[in-house]
């Protein structure tokens, strides 16, 4: 931000009355803390430029110049100890010398860095250290627009406490408001201001030391008006191996951001036009870049101001003039954070890249099991039928077929368990029905393919999983049903002189569950068929459903669902969909729902 002095309220007139004691306090805390803002920019400037000249110096054999830099350094040290010592309210209603003593330590030491800075910049002219001669020159530059600043900023604040007289014994009612105006002051770094050594001492990529290594490197934004300040940053940040790119202000750093990648912004509060706060808050509304770290880096020592910050979704927050070393932690902590969200968002991107590609060849198999499932028959064999998996790929499936000009086959299996598993086995055992590749079998004997297939797929070879089955064999000469089951619900018959009048007839037998044990027999049973007979076949996963009070339908109510719509002439099979949704609340089930209806005219 621009160090010039911010306008500054007018003193009270000569011979006005004077205000209530509490009055000044705040007018007073906010033209503090801007004196104390305006004043910091460029001992940031002095401080910094010195600090990293030094490492250059040694870098390039420059010795004579580390003294004078260091003396530099000190110098602008002791004035930052001032300003924050001063330039706090408790100091300026408790010394009233204060601001005068700092007014004559800011001429004073400014002075002489003026003096060393230009005395080393001739050096540097006569060595062709151009790089360090101008930015020595920025040095001095710095320190004269701060004894401008200084009568500008201070001469105001001393007349305005004069005027105001707080007596001595008020001074106890400000101490709340004095408490807070010093809690959002940092402590004076000392050590850091007056070893100035230790500031460049530790080696740039010990990670026990800087918090950054080689591959924490990334890209890095910095956003500020004042030229030096970028500058400084820039050096700071190039010199620790970051890429760095450089906006002026906010619409230019919003612009850059929707541009261009970065790994990290480094944002000014106060700037022109957009301020620090606002660009904030247009980066945390944009789903693009809501997840880029930021980290505000401000003369100002506001504690409203970093808490507004930091409540807007800021990472860090640091006052200026910034520690080297504290800068370069604060970054690498920042960059390990978003290195570990994207390494997050790829995870979660390729999870989801995965599951689109597997949902896709899911659907690519469930129309492959809605495939084999036969077409519907009319004429002397009427047909419908309906297949609802509860998952994408479902364990039920069935068929029908003529085994001859005689005999038709009727066949539901159901598979325990849900997925490509108990899909893969389905379309197994239904393609053995299909194509009869039982050796040695007879398929119009229900008992001996229920046998057959107990044999072929025993439960060790295939995961444990078995299966259910009603399969069923019509003889058109002799208007026969011979049928068996293994594990599975029984059929459902309709069958009487007229459609009015059919009986239920519950068709099963007592098999066990296809795969448990080797060698079993299963025994068939059959039935003749009156003039109206309707077969209804079905899963187990049909009729145990919820109802919406908890209970369950069982199989007697769901016979009695079948026989009144046979009875009532409702032939679509949809009649019984809307039932069971009727009761169950919803048309998705726990298990599969698989309905064969058939007719023999």
């Amino acid at each position: 931000m621009s160090s010039e002095a911010r306008p500054l309220a007018e003193p009270r007139a000569a011979g006005s009355p004077a205000p209530a004691t509490a009055a000044p306090v705040l007018p007073l805390c906010s033209r503090v803390s801007t004196a104390r803002h305006d004043l910091r920019n460029p001992l940031s400037d002095i401080l910094g430029f010195s600090e990293i000249l030094q490492e250059e110096a040694g870098e390039r054999g420059q010795p004579q110049l580390i003294e004078g830099l260091r003396e530099i350094h000190h110098s602008a040290s002791i004035i930052f100890e001032q300003v924050n010592h001063c330039l706090n309210l408790q100091s300026i209603l408790a010394e009233p010398g204060a601001l005068t003593a700092l007014q004559r330590t800011i001429n004073s030491y400014s002075e002489k860095i003026v003096a060393t800075a230009e005395g080393l910049s001739q050096q540097c002219a006569q060595q062709s250290l151009d790089s360090i001669g101008d930015d020595l020159r920025r040095i001095a530059g710095a320190a004269r627009r701060m004894m401008e600043l200084a009568p500008v900023l201070l001469a105001p604040l001393s007349e305005s406490t004069t005027n105001t007289a707080v007596p001595s014994e008020s001074f106890v009612s400000l101490k709340p408001a004095l408490q807070e105006d010093r809690a959002a002051e940092p402590e004076p770094p000392a050590a850091r201001f007056t070893e100035p050594e230790l500031a460049f001492a530790l080696p740039l990529t010990d990670p026990t030391n800087t918090g950054v290594t080689a591959s924490s490197f990334g890209s890095l934004l910095v956003v500020d008006d004042n030229e030096a300040n970028r500058a400084l940053l820039c050096r700071h940040l190039r010199r620790q191996g970051y890429t760095v790119t450089l906006a002026e202000h906010g619409r230019q750093a919003l612009e850059e951001l929707r541009a261009h990648q970065f790994d990290l912004v480094l944002l000014d509060i106060m700037m022109p036009e957009i301020d620090g706060h606002q660009v904030l808050e247009q980066m945390k509304a944009d789903d693009r870049l809501r997840h880029l770290p930021v980290i505000m880096i401000s003369a100002l020592d506001d504690l409203a101001s970093l808490v507004r910050c930091i409540e807007k979704g800021a990472e860090d927050y640091l006052t200026k003039p910034f520690d080297p070393v504290l800068l370069r932690a604060r970054i690498g902590s920042c960059l390990e954070k978003k290195r570990l969200h994207d390494r997050e968002q790829r995870a979660y991107q390729a999870l989801e890249e995965s599951q689109k590609h597997l949902a896709a060849e899911l659907a690519e198999a469930a129309s492959y099991i809605k495939a084999l499932l036969p077409p519907p028959l009319t004429g002397e064999l009427r047909t419908e039928l309906r297949f609802l998996p509860s998952s994408q790929l479902g364990g039920d499936a069935f068929g029908y077929h003529w085994l001859d000009p005689d005999h038709f086959a009727i066949y539901l299996l159901d598979v325990c368990g849900h997925g490509v598993g108990a899909a893969l086995l389905s379309i197994s055992a239904i393609n053995v029905l299909r194509f009869h590749t039982l050796p040695a079998t007879d398929f119009r004997d229900p008992g001996a393919v229920l046998s057959g297939l107990n044999e072929a797929f025993q439960m060790e070879h295939h995961h444990n999983m078995y299966f259910t089955l009603w399969y069923g064999v019509f003889q058109k000469s002799r208007r026969r049903l011979r049928y068996a089951s293994a594990g599975h619900p029984p059929a459902i018959l309709l069958t009487g002189l007229a459609r009015e009048s059919a009986a239920v007839e519950k068709l099963g037998t007592n098999g066990l569950i296809i795969g448990a044990i080797r060698g079993v027999a299963f025994a068939s049973k059959q039935i003749d068929l009156q003039p109206f007979s309707q077969l209804y076949v079905f899963s187990d996963g049909t009729y145990e459903i919820t109802k919406k009070d908890g209970s369950m339908l069982t199989l007697s109510e769901f016979a009695a669902h079948l026989a009144g719509r046979t009875h009532q002439g409702l032939t679509d099979a949809d009649t019984t969909l809307r039932f069971l949704e009727g009761l169950h609340g919803s048309n998705v089930y726990e298990d599969d729902l698989s309905l064969l209806e058939l007719t023999f005219q």
